[in-house]
């Protein structure tokens, strides 16, 4: 099945497309990706994932056409980002 996988970090933004075999898990879709070497520090014991912006577990099974998100920490508070505009 085909799926994607999204990821951000502060400099570059991926957007993997890729096919697994039914019955995939997140992790197994994530690993297979080759995401976690390209971007090694993505620590999945910490980092949350979701699929379309609603998180989800590890061993969560996804379906043909989802997006699988891994999401980081923010690093600024977004009130003080917003003081600093004004």
């Amino acid at each position: 099945m085909n799926i994607g996988i999204a990821y951000a970090d502060r400099f570059k933004q991926v957007w993997l497309q890729l096919e697994v075999p039914d019955g995939s898990t997140v992790q197994e879709a994530i690993n297979h990706s080759g995401i976690l070497q390209q971007f090694p520090s993505i620590d999945l014991s910490v980092q949350q994932v979701g699929i379309f912006g609603k998180l989800t577990r590890l061993n969560a099974p996804i379906k043909e056409g989802e997006r699988i998100e891994i999401y980081r920490a923010i690093t600024a508070d977004p009130a003080e980002v917003e003081r600093r505009d004004v």
